[in-house]
């Protein structure tokens, strides 16, 4: 009992952690053709997250192998479940990945701009089915006691998820635009500061409006009503959304996007501890919901897993810290033209 209660809020932490890093990459990524005036802000946007993107995914990988691991029956209902939404997104994924290398191979304005039509979809896709998701494994999947799906990816599209994608998708827009005001000067950065200070409140309005339909549509407030000083977890997020506008108006744009990183690990806990010990609740029956304690390994397997991410998590995420320490610098003009020399005269010693 207590091994699966630890995994599952493990389990949470990692999709949490997801969210903060790949997250801003989402958020740049789906800004890009709006704050990206001409070529040069569009690789500056670019830089500002090429070093990082990728190992953010990682928690992707680490989030997807523990529900393999710790939990498999979930896993499995999940990914059958979901299947269409899941692959849409690990697509949209590939196409990201390879626009941000494809982008720079060939020096035609057509060429560049396919791949930058394909880098915002890349990046919005994912931001917007990731919280359609998550917001319908809140309100409960169609699922009966042999864990088959009874339903189409049209019926992910509900309000309730729809409104929970747009939630996420606002949360990861003004994430990457506080990142870009952090990595960018100039005109870029005042673009992104104005772009923040737009969302800011779009993401206020969303985060009330879903608070206000979870009470309707989920069955998340049980344990909050059951153990109300769980309420603190939504004051904490209510107060660190209050936080980015504050820090915004002071210009602190890394205190901002501590603030944005806390409202959206308290964003995703509102919904974990409120599902607990659910997983994957289905709206067809609750004794056909997939909790912690029906899905999960065996004792000695969790055990085995916990010894492994004690030992090994604090180990990325030391590198993690090591590469954004490394990296921590403002993305110039200077530097986007010394990369443009050095990636020329490879050119030329290739052809030699």
């Amino acid at each position: 009992m207590v091994l699966e209660t630890i995994w599952f809020f493990l389990w949470g932490l990692l999709w949490a952690i997801f969210f903060i890093t790949d997250g801003f990459d989402f958020g740049v990524g789906t800004l890009y053709p709006f704050l990206g005036k001409n070529d040069e802000d569009k690789r500056i946007m670019i830089n500002s997250i090429g070093p990082l993107w990728d190992g953010n995914e990682v928690w992707l990988i680490t989030a997807g192998g523990v529900t393999f691991a710790a939990f498999p029956i979930l896993y499995a209902v999940m990914f059958s479940s979901l299947y269409s939404a899941l692959m849409l997104i690990l697509f949209a994924l590939i196409l990201r990945g390879v626009s941000f290398e494809f982008r720079g191979q060939i020096d035609n304005p057509r060429w560049r701009k396919i791949w930058d039509i394909c880098i915002f979809v890349g990046s919005i896709a994912p931001a917007l089915l990731f919280g359609v998701a998550f917001a319908n494994i809140y309100q409960g999947i169609p699922i009966d006691v042999d864990g088959v799906y009874h339903g189409t990816l049209f019926t992910l599209l509900n309000p309730y998820g729809l409104l929970g994608g747009l939630l996420y998708l606002t949360f990861f827009m003004l994430h990457g635009a506080i990142w870009l005001a952090i990595k960018t000067n100039g005109d870029l950065q005042q673009r992104a500061i104005g772009t923040a200070d737009k969302l800011w409140p779009a993401v206020l309005i969303l985060a009330v409006l879903f608070l206000v339909y979870s009470k309707f549509a989920t069955s998340l407030y049980i344990n909050y009503f059951a153990h109300p000083v769980l309420f603190l977890v939504i004051v904490i997020t209510v107060l660190a959304l209050v936080g980015i506008k504050i820090f915004l108006t002071k210009k602190t744009f890394f205190k901002a996007w501590l603030a944005s990183a806390i409202t959206i690990v308290g964003a995703t806990f509102f919904g974990i501890i409120g599902l607990y010990p659910n997983m994957f609740p289905s709206n067809i029956n609750p004794d056909f919901n997939i909790t912690a304690h029906n899905a999960s390994s065996s004792p000695l397997t969790l055990k085995i897993m916990l010894t492994v991410v004690v030992i090994f998590i604090p180990i990325v995420i030391g590198y993690q810290i090591w590469a954004y320490n490394l990296f921590k610098g403002k993305v110039t003009t200077e530097e986007l033209e010394y990369y443009h020399r050095k990636a020329f005269y490879v050119q030329q010693a290739g052809y030699r």
